[in-house]
């Protein structure tokens, strides 16, 4: 017979796992970290497995400790949602949406298509998960995703009963801090030509479509930086390391937070959005949000 889960235990590592960091979340917790780290080794060996790995300072989750932290935010959702019906006496049903975003989507335009969902006059609980777009595919065939948004649709490669369902496009800008905004604008865009510029990975298709404008425009930019992260592109450009793509939906919202002014239009580079679901129809009404969200307003 299996060794009674400790709720106790199964918190301590849920903390940890969410701050990533051991020092962290002792202090969120307001016990030391040698005791949080007894907690989580009597957990490992009550479930029979590692769930952390040390890199460095770092501690990452094993596969097993993947899956033990998706069914603690489970656990611990639920029981905030308890508190939530006990304290207001009213019954509380919330939608429960998972939705797995891509690397290879921007984040601005993420949160966009994932706002209509706010607009349902339900009441919405909603978990995000970021991963490799494989990743996700493989979450969403084994019923752990609701619905996954992709700057691409599903491989060929992929193979999985699933459907795309294209939710729109939109050009691309290119930005930079004020100054460097400045000096590149003036003769935009063979001034690009030996610029210093941020851009997402080699595995992204706007990083390809990029590479292939600039050859298109003969110039020869010198990349100093590649990001899967499109919010650590804008938190690095923003210093003036370098010009960088943003989706032009999305330009206002990053000049507000970052402080950064459009460079130059990308022409004939397009950003594509995809929800990917294994419905043809969506039922789910919070995945459907997001498609007829973005059919209304446009990706």
């Amino acid at each position: 017979m299996a060794e009674t889960l400790n709720y106790h235990h199964l918190y301590y590592f849920w903390a940890v796992a969410r701050e990533g960091n051991l020092t962290r979340a002792s202090a969120a917790l307001g016990v030391t970290p040698q005791t949080v780290s007894m907690q989580i080794r009597e957990l490992e060996s009550s479930l029979g497995c590692a769930l952390f790995l040390r890199d460095g300072r770092r501690l990452v989750l094993t596969e097993n400790g993947r899956t033990t932290f998706r069914y603690a935010e489970e656990i611990f959702s639920l029981g905030r949602e308890l508190g939530e019906v006990l304290t207001s006496g009213i019954d509380i049903d919330p939608v429960h949406l998972v939705v797995g975003v891509s690397e290879t989507i921007s984040k601005h335009m993420a949160r966009k298509l994932i706002q209509p969902v706010f607009e349902l006059g339900l009441p919405i609980r909603l978990l995000c998960r970021e991963a490799p777009p494989e990743s996700l595919l493989g979450s969403l065939a084994a019923g752990e995703i609701d619905v996954v948004l992709s700057g691409s649709p599903i491989p060929s490669s992929v193979r999985i009963k699933a459907f795309n369902h294209p939710l729109g496009e939109c050009g691309v800008v290119l930005m930079a801090s004020p100054a460097l905004a400045a000096r590149v604008r003036r003769a935009f865009p063979a001034s690009l030509n030996g610029c210093e510029v941020l851009l997402p990975t080699g595995s992204s298709v706007l990083r390809w479509e990029l590479e292939q404008w600039f050859a298109s425009q003969d110039v020869q930019p010198v990349i100093v930086g590649e990001f899967e992260d499109d919010t650590l592109i804008g938190a690095f450009g923003s210093t003036g390391v370098g010009v960088f793509p943003v989706p032009a939906n999305a330009e206002n919202e990053v000049a507000a937070q970052y402080g950064v002014e459009r460079v130059g239009e990308v022409s004939g580079v397009r950003e594509r959005f995809f929800a990917i679901s294994t419905e043809r129809r969506a039922k789910h009404p919070a995945v459907a949000a997001i498609c007829d969200g973005a059919a209304k307003k446009g990706a």
